[in-house]
């Protein structure tokens, strides 16, 4: 019989740098598309492991001088390369004391979430796909701010997440209590997409918690994510910043309902040679680097002393800089 204290100090050893154990009785109520326990009906825990995205790898976007750092180390080596290393010394302790471990990484959302047929009517397609972000609430490791991104009290939104199911009856840690976003709005005022509404907000119960953000224009999100916008982008193409105009809009103006038909991905991975040299090489280009969801998220807290991972001098040190 293993406990939570030991899961944790192991998983720790092996290089996490969060760890939170959940029930799966907290899973009550999810689609079955996302409910882990479709996928381990036995389970009994769920164990969150974070890790952190070291606040260096935003500096060359910050300063607009280096950008492949943060796609290279604060996505892929952490999702591809080091989360999965850690997965395996964590499913190796739990097996090797007898219960199963179900190792759960991002992958599947890239490899297609529910594109597959049912085995049976009475399962959900394959693949299920677990919400990340609701599943570190679970465990409670932190919450979800107006951004929609997970935080934690340790880094703020700096972390990657991975997971462990397993029939391992582990102790739950208690459910954050929350406060550490203020609603501030700091993610909103400086999302260079506009993806994140200053008034409508989405609201769902987690464990008997209301959890509420702010709505995220997703088509907005994923074409900036990517490849910025025409004042935030060294990369881009007047052709590009054309279609990235027509999906978020220009200096206040809505954005061209024709230009929201483009099929945006794809787009990009065609038409921006960054963006497809960084699909090739290792991750999406990540060229916004978060600037209102991460890095005016991580300021404001850092300046208000809510997360404990500090720093001897302030992230930002000048004027932000911007194109045109």
């Amino acid at each position: 019989m293993i406990g939570a204290d030991e899961v944790k100090a192991f998983a720790k050893s092996r290089g996490a740098d969060l760890v939170g154990i959940g029930s799966m009785d907290r899973f009550e109520g999810a689609p079955e598309q996302s409910d882990p326990r479709r996928i381990f009906p036995e389970a009994r825990s769920i164990i969150g492991l974070g890790f952190r995205i070291h606040r260096g790898l935003l500096r060359g976007i910050e300063e607009g001088t280096y950008f492949a750092g943060y796609a290279a180390m604060g996505y892929a080596s952490i999702n591809d390369v080091y989360a999965p290393i850690v997965l395996r010394e964590v499913g190796n302790f739990i097996e090797d004391n007898g219960y199963e471990a179900v190792l759960y990484q991002n992958t599947s959302v890239r490899l297609g979430c529910g594109v597959g047929k049912r085995v049976s009517p009475d399962r959900p397609r394959p693949d299920v796909f677990l919400h990340f972000r609701i599943a570190a609430v679970i465990c409670g490791m932190g919450e979800i701010g107006y951004s929609k991104l997970f935080l934690s009290p340790e880094f703020g939104p700096r972390q990657r997440l991975a997971f462990i199911i397993t029939d391992a009856p582990l102790e739950p840690d208690p459910i954050f209590e929350g406060g550490i976003c203020d609603r501030c709005m700091a993610c909103v005022k400086e999302c260079p997409a506009g993806a994140i509404s200053a008034k409508e907000t989405v609201k769902i119960e987690v464990a008997g918690k209301e959890l509420e953000w702010g709505k995220l224009d997703e088509e907005k999100c994923g074409a900036v994510y990517q490849a910025g916008t025409p004042e935030y982008s060294p990369f881009m193409t007047d052709e590009v910043a054309r279609v990235v105009r027509g999906i978020v809009g220009d200096k206040g103006n809505p954005p061209e309902q024709s230009a929201c038909k483009v099929d945006v991905w794809s787009y990009l991975r065609e038409n921006m040679q960054y963006v497809r040299n960084a699909w090739e090489s290792y991750h999406p280009s990540t060229i916004c680097g978060g600037r209102g969801c991460i890095r005016a998220c991580m300021i404001h807290l850092e300046r208000a002393g809510k997360i404990s991972n500090v720093f001897k001098s302030p992230f930002r040190k000048r004027e932000p800089w911007r194109l045109g």
